[in-house]
């Protein structure tokens, strides 16, 4: 890799650093080609995408902004799963890394902040913002579900007893 290569790499992890969500690192060492195609596949479906970076391009990215606790992410064999919703990636790399033991979950970089292991996994337990409106929209139309059946319980009741009296006349 010349120093164009490099600059342009380091130029695309500046932008995906600055433009994701969260970006989860994580240690693929062992996985099969299938296995890292499987992986990004269940990405690019939600949003997200995989990439195999170089740990020295990605420390001059993030060129110190997170300390040496974003440093310390990149180690060994990395590839960085990213997701502009801050949900996505975690969850797909957790739901991946039950299937396939020899996925380990590193940490993340979320904004300024650095989270471990058990960080991401407990962001991948939190519903996703497609989820959150479903949630909120469902909220809000119960309460004009149940006026409405309330409001016509007497109307439907008040129809019932002129029928059974129509019915009682004519018999």
């Amino acid at each position: 890799m010349n120093k164009s290569q490099k600059a342009a790499s380091i130029e695309e992890l500046k932008g995906v650093f600055g433009s994701a969500g969260v970006v989860v690192v994580v240690h693929y060492a062992g996985l099969s080609v299938a296995d890292m195609e499987d992986l990004r596949g269940r990405l690019r479906e939600q949003g997200g995408a995989v990439k195999v970076v170089k740990n020295r391009l990605a420390k001059i990215a993030l060129d110190g902004s997170n300390g040496e606790d974003g440093d310390n992410l990149f180690k060994g064999p990395v590839a960085i799963a990213y997701s502009e919703d801050p949900i996505t990636a975690p969850k797909a790399v957790a739901a991946f890394a039950k299937d396939h033991d020899k996925l380990a979950i590193i940490g993340a970089v979320m904004g300024e902040e650095v989270l471990d292991a058990n960080g991401v996994k407990s962001l991948a337990e939190l519903p996703s913002l497609d989820e959150l409106r479903g949630k909120i929209v469902g909220l809000l139309q119960a309460p004009a579900t149940k006026l409405a059946g309330v409001t016509q319980a007497p109307a439907g009741q008040l129809a019932r007893v002129f029928s059974a009296y129509g019915a009682k006349d004519a018999a």
